[in-house]
């Protein structure tokens, strides 16, 4: 169920933010910190995200604002998903950028993030709407408002600043599939391949790349390929039939290319709007809008 944080607006008149020395919480206010509470966290319209949750009575959702903050931080600082988590429950400024005052306070699991991306990612499929651009653009809007800037006169950049969250998702896919070739092997054939396999197998995909930062996402693409050729070589002969065979076969080759002498990794731009974005659904793919694929978020970066 969805539920607006409205929290922040009220902040305690007392807590460990306003028991800091007046020096130090002037020196936090003027900060990156509290531009980026004043200027983007407080701006964010978090109702159009309500599209994505049950309409129906169930647990209110975790903070909207507070999770595209989160990931506004990750672009921009670099972080792992470890490194965000730790910074999002022990970093005041940070804390504060999203508008707690208390350690502690609105504390939640690791795996809300990944389950919103999801979501993000669901909806764009099915309705070829990305809510992140729409959100940013609104924050935009609203600062040229405000400072009254004229864009006219202004160059204007765009960066994709969330190439890492569609990155994220591509890792966990590949991971996935790697995942589930064991259920189609023999006792023999899995003994064999135990060891390549093995430093996927551990839990959920996305713990594969909670540790990882997003600078190093390519080369584990890159890895993960080695692999899969390797594998959609060798079974060929005994499980071409198997359906983990042939989602097997079907994610490489949307993914990488052979080259002269080794794997290549496809570039994200060049995924087929037609790319598998699910083992368990093979008619889930990525919308197509205009003359290019639409994930993630584009940012004016002035």
């Amino acid at each position: 169920m969805f539920r607006k944080n409205q929290r922040h607006i009220q902040p305690p008149l007392v807590s460990e933010v306003t028991r800091l020395p007046e020096g130090q919480y002037k020196r936090l206010e003027q900060s990156w910190a509290g531009v980026f509470y004043r200027e983007v966290f407080s701006r964010l319209e978090e109702s159009a995200f309500a599209c994505l949750y049950a309409n129906m009575p169930s647990r209110p959702n975790t903070a909207v604002n507070v999770l595209v903050g989160l990931e506004f931080m990750k672009s921009g600082f670099g972080w792992s998903d470890e490194e965000l988590y730790d910074e999002f429950l022990y970093n005041v400024q940070v804390r504060y950028a999203l508008g707690y005052h208390e350690l502690g306070e609105g504390e939640f699991d690791i795996r809300t993030l990944y389950n919103f991306r999801q979501r993000l990612g669901q909806y764009m499929q099915q309705e070829g709407i990305n809510l992140l651009e729409q959100a940013f653009e609104q924050i935009t809007d609203e600062q040229l408002v405000k400072f009254q800037l004229k864009t006219g006169k202004q160059r204007m950049d765009s960066t994709q600043i969330a190439s890492n969250i569609r990155q994220h998702g591509r890792l966990q896919l590949l991971v996935e599939v790697l995942q589930r070739i064991p259920r189609m092997l023999t006792e023999v054939d899995q003994a064999h391949y135990a060891e390549i396999l093995e430093p996927f197998m551990h839990g959920h995909p996305g713990w594969y790349v909670y540790r990882m930062k997003p600078s190093e996402f390519p080369e584990h693409i890159r890895r993960i390929g080695l692999v899969m050729h390797q594998l959609v070589t060798e079974l060929k002969p005994t499980y071409a039939q198997q359906k983990e065979y042939q989602v097997l076969d079907r994610v490489f080759g949307e993914h990488y290319q052979l080259g002269k002498s080794t794997v290549v990794p496809k570039d994200q731009k060049d995924l087929a709007a037609t790319s598998l974005q699910s083992p368990d659904d093979w008619e889930a793919t990525t919308r197509e809008v205009g003359s290019g694929l639409k994930q993630g978020y584009v940012a004016n970066v002035a």
